[in-house]
């Protein structure tokens, strides 16, 4: 998977700039459990390849999820205990919707969004479901050019109007 319009990190954890950066996400000030999914600022959206079988396109919309939550600030909202005091760690505030497209169409969505230094945007290349050792996956993925690329899945967080927009004329993964 590749992330786009993201700090990258380095394996000593430090950050460094590979390409152009953003700070999408949300402030602790701005984070209100009680407002509609629907009022936050941001949306966040995973669009999955509708060619792809039920079990490669949850591993998709799993593995666009992930670097999503690990680089946009303020997804998740608090741990929520039960009635007994189990501790259920948070879930997005914000709500994530799950849709599909066409290849073509789920490649231009990631042009778009990658275009924008407002939005961030988690891919994942065919070759994430092809290659079963990472060093594989980042060699191939670095022998194809970024038109070339095949998408299973990208994953989106942006301004509302925008993301909604774009994605607008998708439809819920069934």
């Amino acid at each position: 998977m590749s992330l786009v319009n993201a700090p990258e990190t380095t394996a000593a954890g430090s950050t460094t700039a590979s390409g152009p950066t953003t700070a999408v996400g949300f402030t602790p000030e701005e984070t209100d459990y009680s407002l509609s999914t629907r009022q936050a600022r941001l949306k966040w959206v995973v669009v999955v390849d509708s060619d792809l079988p039920p079990g490669r396109v949850a591993n998709a919309a799993v593995c666009a999820a992930a670097p999503t939550v690990a680089s946009v600030p303020g997804l998740l909202g608090a741990h929520a205990d039960d009635a007994e005091g189990v501790v259920h760690p948070g879930l997005p505030w914000t709500g994530c919707s799950v849709l599909v497209a066409d290849s073509a169409t789920l490649r231009a969505i990631r042009a778009k969004a990658a275009s924008r230094t407002d939005t961030f945007v988690a891919d994942v290349p065919a070759a994430a479901q092809s290659t079963r050792v990472y060093s594989e996956f980042i060699t191939a993925v670095g022998k194809t050019r970024t038109e070339d690329i095949e998408y299973c899945a990208v994953s989106i967080v942006g301004p509302r109007n925008w993301v909604d927009k774009t994605v607008g004329r998708l439809a819920l993964m069934p």
